[in-house]
């Protein structure tokens, strides 16, 4: 899929009130791409929506909690009405837990299966047939993690739920490729967004002076998500399967496959040094 010009394209992105979706949606305006988005923060939605339709787009937003089935049926509904079949559509919205087990609540463990699992299910149960019927082929691109091959004692809900991600993607591309459809796992690294305020922590990550060392952590790092909504078009464009982003994911990519015993050495490492 031609991602460099999208004039005349749909592109849908979950989770485009701010970070990695809102750039992946202004990146795909300036190509030229007609959106449908959602986010459950009305008032970034807004801001995204208000950006995107100043560059001449034809907009249709909601707000949406992806985690409601019958919400994201009927953004569906008027996504189809208004558009039809989207091109591209992007699972982005999603959530952290800063955890382990020990630490996680059932309650924490619905919320988080309920977003970022079931979340990208309702995206691609409620999208994907249509662009099945259409025939035309398209492009999904679900937002997984590094941590979804790259395990951390610190992350267990929020790792589970990316493994979930990115196994539902390898298996995806394998039913759609008949189809025309391309598949992509999108594993971005340690990235600038809001989710380091906005995340759950658990156990000693409740610490506010935690926090702050990793949201410090991931200023200094000072890779933004407009680099990352680039990667994600490229990955697209090159129908990848699984697309890690940043320099720390290839490497934790790399190291997965090579050594799973040093790759486990580092993800205890890393989350240590977190504390």
């Amino acid at each position: 899929m031609d991602t460099s010009n999208l004039k005349g394209r749909v592109v849908l992105v979950t989770g485009a009130g701010s970070g990695i979706g809102r750039e992946t949606v202004l990146l795909s305006a300036r190509r030229g791409a007609d959106l449908a988005i959602c986010d459950v923060n009305e008032g970034g939605l807004a801001e995204t929506e208000a950006a995107a339709r100043g560059m001449g787009r034809d907009v249709i937003a909601r707000q949406v909690d992806v985690a409601d089935a019958e919400q994201m049926r009927a953004f569906a509904e008027a996504v189809h009405e208004s558009s039809g079949p989207v091109d591209l559509l992007v699972n982005n919205a999603g959530v952290g837990l800063g955890a382990g087990l020990l630490d996680t609540t059932l309650e924490d463990w619905n919320w988080i299966v309920a977003i970022n699992v079931m979340g990208v299910v309702h995206g691609c149960h409620f999208f994907v047939p249509r662009m099945v019927e259409r025939g035309a082929g398209g492009h999904v691109a679900n937002l997984a993690s590094m941590a979804g091959y790259h395990a951390s004692p610190a992350l267990v809900a929020y790792s589970m739920t990316k493994f979930a991600v990115l196994g539902l993607s390898e298996a995806l591309r394998e039913e759609l490729h008949p189809h025309g459809i391309g598949v992509t796992a999108i594993c971005p690294g340690v990235i600038n967004t809001p989710i380091t305020r906005s995340s759950r922590m658990r156990g000693v990550a409740e610490d506010p002076q935690t926090r702050e060392r990793i949201v410090a952590l991931y200023a200094r790092r000072n890779y933004g998500p407009e680099r990352v909504a680039r990667n994600i078009l490229k990955a697209v464009e090159r129908n990848r399967s699984v697309a890690p982003v940043a320099a720390e994911a290839w490497l934790a990519y790399a190291l997965k496959r090579v050594s799973p015993r040093l790759a486990g050495w580092a993800a205890r490492r890393m989350a240590a040094a977190a504390q």
